[in-house]
């Protein structure tokens, strides 16, 4: 339940606290004081969408924050999912900046607004009126209907059998409507693999026929360098590993005469012996290397074949290739596999599609079997709010799966003998509509631990005994849930454990609206009021004071 909300800086607001009752309590107020704007701004707490024309004063933030008790809703889980710190007494806070940055918070932690609303829904439900106007919408009464039969698990059972079978009839449909385009592809793909296939190439193969090629072309060059080398190293008559041989006797004879050079000994002889094995190898290398006209060719050929294929493929490198001939060999072999393939597809098409012909009918079974319950409680329900001949029925056709099931169904309603019943958009007034959504939400409300519920001016079109009536069903709800009534019917105002009256300030420069708790002589007065007027009469006052008695 709401234990504390606080409004700072909020359209007409510019600070406004109510501390509400546990049990039943009652708003009032002279038409536009400002009522709306307090369930504009609770339903930013809710996770509605804000921006910076709801700030009282441009230059400072707005907060909008409530304090919740949550001790009895059993919502750790639902916290520790959201990795939100658990408290039984949670607050909820939304703040909208002067440059329209919103930010939402749960017990200090940032969170987001689809999480925020998450969370809200199980604390705080606001019947207003367009909720009324949408009770004739299908949508609308189906969620009553689910409520009603408590269909929450199995709902949330079906929509995961729904997301699954989507998933695979979207597979199994695209996979059908690709088959022939891949089969015609087919012919073309094979051709170039097998094109590609046959030239077999390489990684790394291009840049060593390259190289390879570049020695044959230069070979009478390379041999000649190479010749020098060797002749520099080791067949002329100074050649530097003669040198070498000659400077480590020298470093030999010192190093008898002081230790200390005798490393110098080790790196000549280290230097000589490497320089030994680099003249072997460059000899080595020179006898390999030759022109070879026939092996020109060849390599010349496979280069060529090579750059044709990067061309045709329109890449440049032999990884691009090989990656082509990857994505081609799995195109091919995907057509060789593609009657496998929707065979599969088609199979878990099916099955999903007997899993999910299974919990919808499920779902409906649950939802049929409310409707003598349901229509037997609302009517005698109705009748008691001086609607005795109105008669509710049920209308349900088996629809296409979509994910609220494979029903439709739609409320018929009559409120007058020998009239029969049809759907709501045709047949209930104002007052008519008010009073049956006003007990639907009495009986759901009976089936949910929802803390704390709003009616916004649920009594439209209601007055008299009836609304006695509706404040003594209210009465009851109170027992198990907050209520909070924003009303214009003394009968109701009256009933309230506390009653809070919103009003304007008097200031020509700017309006701003305001809240305060009646005490019992001004709660006499305001009663008094909405009964008579502006000026109530002795008697208005009496008539006030009998139904604070009551």
């Amino acid at each position: 339940m709401i234990k504390s909300l606080v409004i700072k800086n909020y359209a007409l607001i510019q600070h406004l606290q109510m501390d509400p009752s546990a049990e039943f309590n009652t708003i009032t107020g002279e038409t536009g004081a400002g009522k709306s704007i307090m369930l504009g701004a609770l339903g930013l707490l809710l996770g509605n969408r804000a921006d910076t024309k709801v700030l009282f004063e441009e230059g400072k933030k707005c907060i909008i924050e409530g304090t919740f008790n949550i001790a009895q809703q059993s919502l750790q889980k639902l916290f520790d999912g959201f990795e939100l710190d658990y408290q039984d007494e949670t607050i909820i806070r939304r703040e909208i900046s002067p440059a329209g940055k919103s930010r939402a918070f749960i017990n200090d932690t940032p969170v987001t607004l689809d999480v925020m609303k998450q969370v809200a829904t199980f604390l705080v439900d606001i019947h207003s009126q367009r909720d009324t106007y949408l009770l004739g919408t299908s949508a609308h009464q189906m969620r009553m209907i689910d409520g009603y039969a408590q269909n929450k698990e199995k709902l949330l059972a079906y929509r995961k059998v729904f997301d699954e079978f989507k998933q695979a009839e979207k597979a199994y449909e695209e996979l059908q409507s690709h088959a022939e385009e891949i089969r015609k592809e087919s012919d073309y793909n094979h051709f170039l693999l097998e094109e590609l296939d046959k030239v077999s190439v390489q990684q790394g193969e291009l840049q060593q026929l390259e190289e390879e090629l570049k020695i044959i072309e230069h070979a009478e060059e390379i041999k000649s360098k190479l010749f020098e080398c060797l002749q520099l190293l080791e067949h002329s008559e100074y050649s530097i590993t003669a040198q070498l041989q000659q400077a480590a006797k020298n470093i030999d004879q010192v190093a008898g005469l002081a230790e200390h050079y005798e490393p110098l000994s080790t790196r000549i002889e280290s230097s000589f012996h490497e320089l030994t094995d680099i003249a072997k190898e460059i000899e080595s290398e020179s006898d390999h290397v030759e022109f070879d006209k026939a092996k020109q060719e060849e390599i010349q050929e496979r280069i060529g074949l090579i750059y044709q294929l990067l061309q045709k493929h329109h890449t440049n490198s032999v990884e691009d290739l090989l990656a082509i001939r990857e994505k081609l060999n799995l195109k091919v072999t995907r057509v060789l596999n593609l009657d496998d393939e929707l065979k599969k597809a088609q199979g878990q098409y099916e099955n999903f599609k007997a899993e999910l012909d299974k919990v919808g009918k499920s779902l409906t079974n649950s939802r049929t079997s409310i409707f003598d319950k349901f229509k037997s409680e609302l009517e005698s329900l109705l009748s008691k709010l001086a609607m005795p001949h109105a008669s509710i029925d049920f209308k349900h056709e088996v629809a296409n799966p979509t994910s609220s099931g494979v029903d439709k169904i739609t409320i018929l309603f009559s409120a007058n003998a020998g009239i029969v019943p049809d759907e709501l958009k045709n047949v209930a007034s104002g007052g008519e509509f008010s009073r049956l959504m006003f007990c639907i939400k009495f009986l759901l409300a009976g089936k949910t631990s929802l803390p704390t519920i709003i009616f916004d001016e649920i009594d439209t079109g209601i007055s008299g005994e009836v609304a006695l009536k509706l404040v003594n069903m209210m009465k009851k709800m109170s027992k198990r849930h907050q209520v909070i009534a924003i009303t214009h019917l003394p009968q109701i105002a009256a009933s309230g454990d506390l009653h809070y009256y919103v009003y304007k300030n008097n200031d020509p420069k700017r309006s701003v609206t305001n809240i305060k708790i009646l005490q019992s002589q001004e709660r006499e007065i305001e009663i008094a009021k909405m009964i008579a007027g502006e000026n109530p009469t002795e008697i208005a006052l009496e008539n006030a004071k009998e139904l604070l008695k009551n």
